[in-house]
Order: C-alpha cells, then structure tokens, then sequence
C-alpha cells in the first residue's frame, strides 16, 4: 500500500508516486483507491439501511460526517464479515473513506469494528493497572508477544451494561487482573476518545464463540437473501457477474454446470424481480475476495443492465 504523502496532484487528478493516475470510484465497478483514503476512528451516530448511508462522529475532531456504503464495501464485525445491518448506533469502528465526484470523503469500502481491528492484526489491551471503584481499566495495546506496541497509556472504561467473557462463559470485572490480555467490543460516548466496552474479553476462545455466531448468521443471512454482485454483461442468454466478497465463503465453491438462481436488484440490494434459473458456466477469483461468475440464464437476461447490482443464489449440488 502505497503511504498517502507519496501522492501528488496535478491539477484536480490525483496521481501515485510512480506516475500512475489513483483509480477512481467508478458505479458498477469494484474499485478500492487504496493510494488515496482516510480512515478514521469514529463513533457510529446514524445508519439508513434503505439507502444504505449513515453518519459518524470523527474522534479525532468530534465532527459528526456522513458516508455512502459502497455496494461492494466490506463490513466487518465481530472479527467476521457482516453487513450494515449487523451494526449499533455508538459502536467505535474504523471508516475506510474515499472521495466523491465533488471531492468530498464520504465514500466508505469498508467498517471495520475493534474486534476485527484486534483480531487482524493480533493485539491485545494488556492490562496495566485496575480501578474498581472507578470500573477502568489502564492498559497497553501491543501486540502477543509484546515485540510492538501500539499505544500505552490507554483506558478501557466499563458500566454497568458490560458483558464479561472467560473460556466462553459468563465473568466478572473481578476476574480481571493485571498483566490479563484482552479483546473488547466498546462504543462512544458522543465526544471525545472514550472506549466504553460493551463486551469484554479475558480470552480468544471467547472472541471465537462470538465470531462463530456472526460467521452463522452471515452464512444464512446469504443463503437467503442471495449473494450481492454487479452485473458486468446481459447478452441473450449469456450473464456475467462479479460478486462481492460479503459473499466469497459460498461463491468460491461455485463450479460450471452447478445450477442457481439470480435476479436484478436495486440501490437497496434487493431484488427488484423474480429470480429466473440459470446454470454457472465459469467461474474465477478476482482480486480481494471478489468472484466473477459466467452464467447461461435459459429465460434471457433482459431485466438485468450493466453497472447495475444483482443478487445469486445457490442451488444444492445434484
């Protein structure tokens, strides 16, 4: 990933250190201008799942700022992926953000909430020192062996919502002790840098039963509702896709001659007609998780556009 200072502008078009003009967000295309985005941490104020929009407060500057969800954003929570819907008003997550056509940074690719922050990149809150009477916690964000560390100096601040975790099963602020490792799911307060947790966790088996229940609910959640992609080509009988990652756990083990159903769906992501039978033709990775998917559609492909969003369902193997 090329560093943000490397870019230079040339009149209103970015350009990367090697000369390279920074892919845009294009409609229809899945496209991550990774050489040019923001990515604060901020605190989740309003989510409109019809339009798929929403507003953040920044804790960086307590401004409040809106986003757009790209179709193909990748959200993840609870250390797994997951959709808009899976999200809570006040949940600290981090907002990747990328310019609109009037230069705006309101186009988000992805949330990414602390837990899945903690598990990628395998840190913990390593406890310092205990308040109880206050409920904090003091602590030092490194990762397990201690060979980095992030910051030091931290506080997790607790309240009587607080859900405590140990080898996956009910604790208490009591079994915390210093020099514990932890993981935690925390929200805001409405201004400033606070880390309120709503879970946490005194080990990774219990993180894992709560990423294993959001892997469940995700996995049904696209059983039902169909894998969300764009639709690249609609001629006669022939229908290209590209499918998003939200969905790559079941689009990887698409096959040619396995059977499915697919419809044309709206900037909701929902189907906009009945789905019609078709029979998977190719299929290949793309890039970042993405899949593209090559589609014979026996009662043709008039009700699908390019650019425009579908959604596919799997048939069990005969």
């Amino acid at each position: 990933m090329r560093c943000l200072a490397a870019l230079t502008l040339l009149g209103s078009r970015a350009v990367a250190a090697d000369g390279k003009p920074v892919p845009k967000i294009t409609p229809g295309k899945v496209i991550i201008p990774t050489e040019k985005m923001r990515r604060p941490w901020g605190e989740i104020v309003s989510l409109d799942l019809k339009t798929r929009t929403g507003t953040f407060r920044n804790e960086g500057d307590d401004a409040v700022m809106p986003f757009t969800v790209m179709p193909y954003a990748e959200l993840l929570h609870h250390a797994a992926r997951g959709d808009l819907q899976d999200f809570k008003v006040g949940e600290r997550v981090i907002f990747r953000l990328h310019q609109d056509a009037d230069g705006k940074w309101v186009n988000l690719t992805y949330i990414q909430d602390e837990m899945n922050f903690q598990a990628g990149h395998k840190e913990y809150y390593w406890v310092d020192a205990i308040d109880p009477k206050a409920g904090t916690i003091t602590f030092t964000q490194a990762n397990a062996d201690k060979s980095f560390t992030r910051a030091t100096g931290l506080v997790l601040e607790t309240d009587a919502n607080t859900r405590y975790w140990k080898k996956g099963k009910p604790a208490a602020f009591g079994d915390i002790k210093v020099g514990d490792k932890l993981l935690t799911k925390t929200h805001g307060t409405g201004k400033g840098k606070h880390r309120v947790c709503w879970e946490v966790f005194l080990d990774d088996e219990s993180r894992d039963a709560f990423r294993a229940e959001q892997q469940a609910v995700h996995l049904k959640r696209m059983e039902s509702e169909g894998l969300p992609g764009y639709t690249d080509a609609a001629d006669g009988e022939t229908l290209k896709l590209t499918l998003f990652s939200e969905g790559a756990d079941i689009a990887k083990t698409l096959k040619a001659g396995r059977a499915v159903r697919v419809a044309p769906a709206g900037v909701d992501r929902k189907p906009t007609a009945d789905p019609v039978e078709g029979t998977v033709t190719a299929a290949t990775a793309g890039k970042g998780n993405t899949h593209e998917v090559t589609l014979t559609v026996r009662a043709g492909t008039a009700g699908f556009k390019p650019t425009a969003l579908a959604r596919l369902w799997t048939e069990k193997p005969k």
